[in-house]
């Protein structure tokens, strides 16, 4: 087979603090012409450096050698000009978070119409028609209603299509796909992994396709290559690699993978919250007046209860309104119905008097990493609400955050360091430990799990089912990925636009469900077949 881009013994080194940190050592792989080759690996194993190689986008402290090879022509070491045309032209890129990759300040249609600019001169209406094209073929209905929209008009999922219009624009050989799905909820992410497959084949494009989540690998790629603190430690043909895997890290990678079932709640286990008929809806206001002409329904007339010990999972796609409701159950929003916490009222009670009850009310939010003040050590981040809440008279602060530092997994010697000395698993540990030394009574987890490698993920999954049953701690539990939730919950809540279409113990909600649009969540995240309802008890 003919190789589009050919690496031989790659190695990239960072100098940072008057270290040399090697990021890449002796990488060496191809990928053929109309093949898709899938990077796969941990955070920190190198694959984004490696893709960044190919074209020369690391920063100036980069240190790159060896041998990148597009269609024959050498890419390392070579003038600015030359990558200029390959760059965007032969060779597209589609970042994770397109949120960070498109301008919040630039109408789509001027974005989208840079490249094309600049690659083939186009502007004016040849341009716009070429946009609208492009636009259409992603899948963005009425693309003429969309030029004019700014980014953070889109959806998540319609963000990531723009950016695979952008990538696209120039008619590339080879298309980067730098983590595309790993944000999306399990329903877009289908449909964009289904939307690159139909255009490699449309376009006859060569694809490399980086990723930590080898379920999606299965459904996209004809070959692997499985990375590990910078090297290629196992690479085959997919059904190869998945059926006989040699290298024990690649045994863990497929292992790894949120499992088992929470302990059964106790009978005689209380209320904690009980929410009955909640309705959260935001005024559409309008003229010079500020009158209210319409509502945004973010959420109706929700009704449900979390006791000692249980979990219920929320799920639904974006915009679904699962952390609005939370965020509303914690009366951090305003919201009509009856909201009630251990018997008291919590529409009844004064700032003042809720204060006494945050201590037993903690969240834990979806990036560990924007949650954390990166001017405060780990100490002084865990202990923050130390200073508001009373826990233990008898003992000092850092007793306290060396005790929870403990019991979350982490090395209490730690604590002086900062967010940033520590990978993505140990900052969404610490963001637990925040939460948990208030020894609270219910934790709000919004998509805790999500931004996580697989094998971190299961680990904090058997955290917070081990936190649960020593305290007995109640759950509400914010998620689009259905293997976590089932993983965790003893009950399920289906959210669509604002209402609850289904609610149920999880095991009849995952093995029997009601309606479709619960059946088709299900369908994305176990990947089964549209006459199977059924969730298999290896999933």
């Amino acid at each position: 087979m003919t190789s589009v881009l050919d690496i031989r013994d790659l190695n990239v080194s960072f100098q940072q603090d008057g270290k040399i940190i090697q990021a890449v050592k002796g990488v060496s792989f191809s990928v053929g012409k109309g093949e898709t080759v899938a990077l796969v690996g941990e955070s920190g194993s190198g694959k984004s450096v490696t893709a960044l190689s190919t074209v020369q986008l690391l920063g100036s402290n980069a240190s790159v050698a060896g041998s990148v090879k597009y269609n024959d022509e050498e890419l390392i070491n070579v003038p600015e000009k030359t990558l200029r045309r390959v760059r965007g032209n032969d060779i597209s890129f589609i970042f994770q978070e397109p949120m960070t990759s498109l301008n919040p300040l630039h109408r789509l249609e001027k974005q989208l119409g840079e490249s094309l600019a600049l690659h083939q001169g186009l502007t004016g209406q040849p341009a716009r028609d070429r946009i609208l094209e492009l636009l259409t073929k992603v899948g963005i209905r009425d693309p003429e209603t969309r030029l004019d929209a700014y980014p953070h008009q889109l959806s998540g999922g319609q963000r990531q299509r723009v950016m695979i219009a952008m990538a696209l624009a120039n008619g590339p050989e080879l298309l980067i796909a730098d983590e595309p799905t790993t944000a999306l909820d399990v329903t877009i992410q289908a449909q964009i992994l289904e939307l690159l497959a139909d255009l490699k084949a449309a376009e006859g494009m060569s694809m490399l396709f980086i990723t930590h989540d080898l379920g999606i690998v299965r459904k996209i790629a004809d070959r692997v290559c499985v990375m590990k603190d910078g090297e290629i430690v196992e690479t085959g043909p997919v059904a190869e690699i998945f059926d006989n895997p040699q290298h024990p890290y690649t045994q863990l990678l497929l292992s790894a993978e949120a499992k088992g079932r929470p302990d059964p709640v106790p009978e005689q286990a209380e209320k904690i919250i009980e929410v009955d008929n909640l309705r959260i809806w935001f005024p559409i206001q309008a003229g010079i007046l500020k009158r209210t002409v319409g509502h945004v329904k973010a959420v109706n007339e929700a009704s449900f209860s979390v006791r000692s010990g249980e979990t219920l999972g929320v799920v639904g796609e974006s915009g679904s309104g699962k952390t609005t409701l939370a965020l509303a159950v914690l009366r951090l929003i305003q919201s009509q119905g009856l909201i009630t916490y251990e018997g008291k009222d919590l529409r009844a009670l004064s700032n003042g008097q809720m204060r006494s009850l945050r201590r037993d009310m903690q969240i834990v939010f979806q990036d560990p990493y924007g949650s954390l003040s990166p001017r405060m050590t780990i100490a002084q981040i865990i202990a923050e609400g130390l200073a508001i809440h009373v826990v233990d008279k008898t003992r000092n602060d850092r007793e306290l955050v060396a005790e929870i530092m403990v019991e979350v997994g982490l090395d209490p010697t730690t604590m002086d360091r900062y967010p940033h000395e520590f990978s993505g698993g140990q900052r969404q540990r610490i963001a637990i430990a925040r939460a948990m030394i208030l020894k609270p009574k219910l934790i709000v987890l919004d998509e805790p799990t999500s931004a996580l490698d697989m094998t971190v993920q299961a680990q904090i999954v058997d955290l917070l089912r081990d936190l649960q049953k020593k305290y007995q701690l109640a759950y509400l539990f914010i998620s689009h990925d259905l293997k976590v939730v089932r993983a965790l919950s003893h009950k399920v809540m289906v959210m669509k636009q604002g209402d609850i279409v289904e609610a149920g113990l999880a095991d009849q909600i995952f093995d029997d469900p009601q309606t479709e649009y619960t059946r088709t969540l299900i369908r994305a995240a176990f990947d089964i077949t549209a006459d199977d309802n059924q969730v298999s008890s290896t999933a």
